[in-house]
């Protein structure tokens, strides 16, 4: 079920739009200014609705800012008339709508930014670039194609798909995936690093990289 977040500072008006969500098959929580980025780093939503008051100041759009920092996180403003021309140019921002406002639009718009963007990153799910790591279910697939990975090919995929950028020596690999109990070489963890790349990689994907003399990292810089 796709996530919303309300973000506003009167939720007693909110019911009757949560109701309209509800129906056209939407989640959405409810929530305060103040409670808004705890809120969102909970669970993660795949869009936000952000109430604007009558007087805006600056916390609101650093507030936005936060909340789209890192990802790419659509943000719909439900703003009244007199603010209107106060959002010109706001990047912080992807649509918005002027109160009174009919539901079936706010919906349409809803769903035109939703088809726009990627799904959001849980602790459940890792992403990057057509990769896809389910951490429940221990799968793996590349622009939606399953990979066979053998049990250390998926550990060293995942630990080092969960710290993107930070460089993993050899050792290192050795003591967390096989423990520091194992009397393996570091030709062990070369091996098992080839043939996961060749599972995963190919001319249009690249994920790990060779740091010469030390060890493997996971680009950093790969799209959530």
């Amino acid at each position: 079920m796709i996530k919303l977040l309300l973000i506003t500072s009167d939720a007693k008006n909110a019911p009757p739009l949560l109701a309209g969500l509800d129906r056209r098959g939407f989640k959405c929580s409810t929530v305060t200014y103040k409670g808004a980025l705890s809120a969102a780093a909970l669970q993660p939503p795949n869009l936000v609705l952000l109430t604007l008051p009558e007087s805006l100041d600056n916390s609101i759009w650093e507030l936005t800012k936060s909340l789209k920092k890192g990802r790419n996180l659509p943000v719909i403003a439900l703003l009244p008339p007199a603010v209107v021309a106060s959002i010109d140019n706001r990047g912080e921002i992807d649509d918005f709508i002027v109160q009174p406002y009919r539901n079936d639009e706010l919906f349409l718009r809803i769903n035109r930014l939703l088809k726009k963007a990627p799904e959001p990153e849980s602790a459940d799910i890792i992403r990057c670039d057509g990769l896809t790591i389910d951490i429940v279910t221990c799968e793996v697939a590349v622009e939606g194609t399953m990979v066979d990975l053998t049990f250390k090919e998926y550990e060293l995929l995942k630990l080092m798909a969960r710290n993107r950028g930070r460089v993993f020596s050899r050792e290192a690999l050795l003591d967390k995936i096989w423990g520091y109990d194992y009397y393996g070489g570091d030709r062990t963890v070369d091996v098992h690093m080839r043939r996961l790349r060749s599972k995963i990689e190919d001319a249009s994907h690249t994920y790990i990289e060779t740091v010469r003399n030390i060890g493997y990292r996971f680009v950093k810089n790969s799209p959530p």
